[in-house]
């Protein structure tokens, strides 16, 4: 392609060079400066989706990437358009999703000049991405874009944003300079240090009480059946962030359950006692750690495994650290055993197991809770249904209840904690996977942050099921304000809730009212049996609390309500 001319306006060259990568979706929402780009989408195989707000439109990109392992795309205006995607961006990058958000800009003639919509999107977004663009020259877009998708994609994903002024997607007969990449001091540790591994098999050999904790990246880089088998021949406990449920199946022996403030007390015990620890894909993050890194598996050496080499040893001192690909490590590791003395840990699945006895989540059966509703879903639904969640009680509840199966089953923003994010992710992740039941569970405060995102669904024919936990308040504020403010409520009544029914049927949405423990599970076979979206409404009481709960300030062992 070098020097010639191939007769595309910019604009066209961008969406070749999308559909290079694979690209068969973009959600967006057009603005003045796309003109170009949206007349040219009208000839290109790429499918559009529009979403209703810009918020919208990156947290479906953000499901879309999670449930396909593939690299969401996203489409904004400038100024507003763009700031709008700041938060979706943000959610992405703090949990490690692969995104490439592109966004208009005024022409290049005007920047700087607080043209009209000129905003610094590169500059506000720098923190948040692990790059950001900003197009100069429409010949150099196969480049841009190429590089884009490979940064996105490899070593610790995160999204990457492409700026492009508007002269630049207008520009005409382009010829592309090269698309040869250009990523001088990027990195990707993909390679394994057989010493390492000897490391990790030396720790097990005299270790007597190991334990796997398992996040995120091990559901990133594919590495759950691997884990799997690494646990099941060495006999090892595993615990899990919020982010990688579904490394292992819920009912697996070998799980102890979610770790950290509302994590399983066995999860939290055993962390706490352990003297091996093998943290793979995860940040010790404060919600595990309580924010104490140095009261955290203070028994323990800790072998921390992760593509990133920043994150070794940032909260807690690592003995044994590890870079590279958790899928590889997990793999050299397992053949390692081929051959090497592993203990038995009778004694430590001895007592895991007295805990797991007398320490299971608990809730009252006998009326209308959020974790009954949560179970029965499960119950019903399959296991090979996607759930995605908004942020809050309901979250957490989900991540304690509803048994996740496999990996990019479960789409919960867990870094950013964003309410908002579960409906319009919810879109994406049944744009990606059409065929699959998609349960999306939100509470009144998350759902009406996003709610405009219901036309997406009605327009698209979506077949979503929505379990909305109808409590009245802002519950997780609520139990907070509970707990630790001496019951002094302020601000998280929901009095003036709109009739959520109602308002589903305005966008043409089947809603179903339900008030009792009768009516559960015919409501949701219901719900299940119909062809398109479906409002599930469910009034529960807001003096439900999300237990256990660590403290804020306290150790991992200090939990209420065990």
């Amino acid at each position: 392609m070098s020097g010639e001319k191939i007769g595309m306006t910019g604009a066209t060259v961008l969406l070749k060079a999308l559909e290079q990568e694979g690209v068969d979706v973009i959600f967006g929402y057009p603005g003045g400066v796309l003109l170009a780009l949206y007349d040219a989408l009208l000839d290109s195989p790429i499918r559009h989706v529009l979403g209703r707000h810009e918020q919208g439109v990156v947290h479906a990109a953000d499901g879309y990437a999670r449930v396909s392992g593939k690299v969401g795309v996203c489409l904004a205006t400038s100024g507003p358009g763009a700031t709008n995607l700041v938060t979706g961006i943000a959610n992405a990058y703090l949990d490690s999703i692969p995104m490439v958000v592109l966004t208009g800009q005024v022409s290049t003639s005007l920047l700087g000049t607080d043209a009209f919509q000129e905003a610094d999107i590169t500059g506000i977004t720098m923190p948040i991405t692990k790059h950001a663009y900003l197009v100069k020259d429409a010949r150099e877009i196969p480049r841009i874009v190429k590089e884009a998708f490979y940064l996105a994609r490899t070593g610790r994903p995160g999204p990457v944003l492409v700026d492009l002024p508007k002269d630049i997607l207008a520009a005409e007969d382009v010829a592309a300079i090269s698309s040869d990449m250009k990523l001088n001091g990027y990195h990707v540790f993909d390679r394994v240090d057989g010493e390492k591994i000897n490391e990790i098999l030396n720790a097990l050999s005299v270790s007597q009480k190991p334990v796997i904790y398992a996040g995120g990246g091990v559901i990133t880089a594919e590495a759950g059946e691997v884990l799997k088998q690494l646990s099941e021949k060495a006999g090892l406990p595993v615990v899990t962030t919020l982010m990688g449920i579904g490394c292992l199946p819920s009912d697996h022996p070998n799980l102890l359950g979610m770790v950290g403030m509302h994590g399983t007390v066995t999860a939290n015990y055993a962390v706490d006692d352990c003297d091996l620890l093998i943290a793979v894909g995860v940040r010790f993050d404060d919600r595990v750690t309580s924010g104490l890194g140095h009261t955290f598996a203070t028994n323990a050496k800790i072998i921390h495994i992760d593509i990133d080499p920043a994150e070794i040893g940032k909260v807690v001192k690592t003995h044994i650290p590890i870079v590279g690909d958790a899928r590889l490590v997990l793999e050299e590791a397992l053949n390692g055993l081929v051959g090497c003395s592993v203990p038995k840990f009778t004694d430590w699945w001895e007592r895991l197991n007295a805990w797991k006895i007398t320490y299971p989540y608990r809730f009252d059966r006998d009326r209308l809770t959020p974790q009954m509703v949560i179970e029965s879903v499960g119950e019903l639904a399959g296991e090979d249904t996607i759930v995605v969640t908004d942020v809050g009680q309901h979250q957490m509840w989900v991540a304690q209840f509803y048994p996740i199966m496999h990996t990019r089953k479960l789409t919960t923003s867990g870094g950013l904690g964003t309410m908002g994010f579960g409906l319009p992710a919810a879109v994406g992740a049944q744009i990606a996977c059409p065929d699959d039941l998609v349960f999306l569970f939100t509470g009144d405060g998350s759902f009406q942050m996003t709610i405009q995102e219901l036309a997406t669904i009605a327009h698209n024919k979506l077949p979503i099921k929505i379990v909305l936990l109808n409590n009245g308040v802002l519950g997780m504020v609520r139990q907070w304000q509970k707990m630790f403010c001496d019951e002094r409520y302020s601000s998280i009544q929901l009095d003036d809730n709109p009739n959520f029914l109602k308002l589903a049927e305005a966008y043409g949405i089947r809603g179903i009212q339900v008030d009792s423990t009768e009516q559960v599970h015919s409501a949701i076979m219901e719900a299940i049996k119909h062809p398109g979206p479906v409002l599930l409404n469910f009034v529960i009481s807001p003096h439900e609390d999300v237990l256990p709960i660590i403290p804020p300030g306290k150790a991992i062992t200090e939990m209420l309500g065990r």
